[in-house]
């Protein structure tokens, strides 16, 4: 698993700790990952994921549908899951500060062996880490 995430575009290191069944995925600095790419990678190596967590840095704003995103990128953000924390956010919707904030992007479904491929990932808010 550790080869099969390591080559994956954007990424720098992967370290895999079997006694807690966990991987971190560190990107490179100027790396882009696509965190569902490494959903797909994971199941192909032959692994069940049961959550991903990450943390990421962007601007809070609303996509097409109203719902409120981080937006990591111009062309990347993740719609958020409504909770406490996120709605603490939305007074922050399009203005220009940045957010740095530890989440839950997935979780597998009970009973299911995977993901759907084409699940939307969503992002619940676990922790505000930073606004600038």
């Amino acid at each position: 698993m550790k080869q099969h995430l390591g080559r994956q575009s954007g990424v720098q290191t992967v370290e895999v700790s079997l006694l807690e069944g966990k991987v971190d995925v560190t990107p490179k600095e100027d790396g882009q990952i696509d965190p569902a790419q490494l959903l797909k990678a994971t199941y192909d190596s032959g692994v069940t994921a049961a959550e991903m967590d990450i943390t990421a840095r962007g601007k809070i704003v609303r996509d097409s549908s109203g719902s409120f995103a981080l937006q990591v990128e111009p062309n990347r953000s993740f719609v958020l899951t409504p909770n406490e924390l996120s709605k603490g956010l939305e007074a922050l919707a399009d203005t220009q500060t940045m957010v740095t904030v530890r989440g839950q992007l997935y979780k597998k479904p009970p009973g299911k062996k995977k993901a759907h491929p084409s699940a939307s990932l969503k992002l619940l808010i676990l922790e505000v880490q930073n606004k600038e």
